[in-house]
């Protein structure tokens, strides 16, 4: 059986359930015969039904996620789609079905990683899909620097309709740390943002920091509150510790 999301009833799956007394007609084969040897009865094993579970994926793609600090760096972009598509690969090999937001299908079988990648370009600027099935999971990539509001109004909505699900906010290392030094123009990749002129970078790290560390706290908060999960990943780290991590996640239990 595919899929690894117990329903919490007998039936065909690895994990186990329960000892029921045997009956006749159960097949010799289930009996628990280490079970069975405690008493004078004889012991069937019974295992977890197992079904197949819809994870739905999204990405931000606005033009913030194009940006990164160096050259020897990928965008926040690239970052996050790679994890989607790892993300993705595992689940449909462990027989779980992939929906992209905004598509009007999920995905099954590990043939289905390549339309996955062509459905990318076709998943909407908001994390928002009223066909989503009740008790779907759902993740989300993005940097998430909008205004907390914005962001807390997402996962609510998705809340309402039964959806659980992670935020992963995919940040570039300089967003955390503003290496920079002396007199800077930040110049705003938004279109009709004129930028900013800091006359001495220095003096305004420590100020910039404590701003990040708020506005994680209120991200992990609001997540929280919606009974969501929430992580960062940067993008100078390894990859395959986020993919390690969200696998986990989305696990049983």
């Amino acid at each position: 059986m595919p899929g690894v999301h117990g329903r919490r009833r007998s039936g065909p799956g690895e994990a186990f359930w329960q000892f029921r007394p045997y009956v006749a007609g159960d097949q010799v084969s289930r009996i628990d015969w280490r079970q069975s040897g405690k008493s004078d009865r004889l012991f069937i094993r019974e295992t977890e039904w197992e079904s197949a579970q819809t994870v739905a994926l999204w990405r931000a793609a606005d033009a913030g996620m194009g940006w990164r600090s160096s050259r020897d760096l990928p965008t926040k972009a690239s970052r996050a789609e790679l994890l989607l598509l790892a993300l993705s690969a595992l689940l449909l090999r462990g027989g779980e079905r992939v929906r992209l937001f905004g598509l009007p299908r999920p995905y099954a079988g590990r043939s289905a990683l390549p339309q996955i990648a062509d459905g990318l370009a076709s998943i909407g600027t908001r994390p928002e899909d009223p066909r989503l099935a009740r008790h779907a999971r759902a993740v989300l990539f993005g940097d998430f620097w909008d205004p907390l509001e914005d962001t807390r109004r997402a996962i609510a909505r998705l809340a309402g309709q039964g959806v659980r699900g992670h935020l992963l906010q995919v940040v570039d290392p300089a967003e955390e740390t503003l290496p920079y030094a002396g007199r800077v123009r930040f110049e705003s990749v938004q279109p009709g943002d004129a930028g900013a002129l800091v006359p001495r970078v220095e003096a305004v790290r420590g100020a910039y920091a404590e701003r990040v560390t708020r506005h994680r706290e209120g991200l992990a908060a609001l997540a929280a509150t919606a009974g969501w999960t929430f992580a960062t990943h940067r993008t100078d780290q390894p990859p395959e510790v986020a993919l390690l991590a969200l696998h986990q996640r989305l696990a049983p239990g």
